[in-house]
């Protein structure tokens, strides 16, 4: 077994991941940064020789909506390095549009990616986590607290991964494991671009809603010209990797905390943790019990 500690992530090709894979190979850990294509890993491995850390990074190939690619992908990690100390999971994808004209199936779609996906990753990281005593960690969304017009099916997933963590962190602390949520606002990032939205198109097609849309994306086209920066938004992932003290939820910047807090009034999860976790160990405290 390797003596270093091993973390994989998830959508590492771009933003958010690409920023959080070169940070953790900074910290010192051997860094499995995974993507759907690794023809796309250009990228990252020119930060990562700028920055001195290639030895420390390998690029896998994982694709997090392929139960047998995601299986895979962590027995291989095993197998390479003996240990799993840490998982991250980072791939997403956005959708705009509503639900009357877009139908169900690009909601499942989106689920698949954002939902079912980190649900997999869990799964089957989850045994070895468990040897390591390691964490889990989940880049979330203030989408996945307050949800945000025409993005029903994104904000769906990010609700519904929020939910499934929240409820996992106790169960999983008896084990020894730690979880652990994080909220981006807007990221200057491919995220957006990569959605391969012609915004004409989705304008002419958006009949009774193009009034409602219009003011939408130009509110949205301004929040990301003042967007944080990838390698900001990693800040407190990598907290979350590293650090015993760690909150179960953090938000990346000033104006998240500022937006989730309009409806989190435990803003870094501290009162809900505590009353769910009495319902799995013995503590001084009685909590809620419904």
């Amino acid at each position: 077994m390797s003596s270093s500690k091993t973390v994989l992530i998830t959508g590492t090709s771009t933003g958010i991941g690409l920023a959080t894979a070169i940070a953790a190979a900074r910290a010192g850990w051997q860094t499995v940064a995974t993507m759907r294509d690794v023809g796309r890993a250009g990228a990252l491995m020119d930060a990562a020789n700028e920055a001195g850390v290639a030895g420390l990074i390998r690029v896998e190939a994982l694709d997090v909506t392929d139960s047998g690619s995601v299986a895979n992908c962590v027995q291989q990690v095993i197998s390479e390095y003996g240990r799993l100390d840490a998982v991250i999971n980072n791939a997403g994808a956005g959708f705009v549009g509503t639900i009357e004209q877009t139908g169900v199936d690009p909601v499942r779609k989106v689920m698949e990616v954002n939902y079912f996906g980190v649900v997999a990753v869990t799964h089957a990281a989850m045994p070895h986590l468990r040897a390591t005593g390691g964490r889990l960690i989940t880049v979330s969304s203030v989408g996945g607290v307050i949800g945000q017009p025409f993005n029903e099916a994104y904000c769906a997933a990010k609700f519904a991964v929020e939910g499934f963590m929240e409820a996992l962190a106790p169960v999983a602390a008896t084990v020894g494991v730690r979880v652990h949520v994080i909220e981006p606002g807007a990221v200057a990032s491919e995220f957006v671009a990569s959605q391969g939205i012609d915004i004409p198109a989705l304008l002419a097609a958006a009949g009774p809603y193009a009034p409602a849309l219009k003011f939408y994306i130009e509110r949205t086209q301004q929040a990301f010209r003042n967007a944080q920066t990838p390698e900001q938004a990693a800040v407190p992932i990598i907290a979350a990797l590293t650090d015993d003290e760690a909150p179960f939820r953090a938000q990346t910047s000033s104006w998240a905390r500022g937006f989730t807090s309009t409806k989190l009034a435990d803003l870094d999860g501290a009162a809900v943790q505590m009353v769910t976790s009495s319902w799995v160990e013995k503590h001084d405290h009685v909590g809620a019990d419904h």
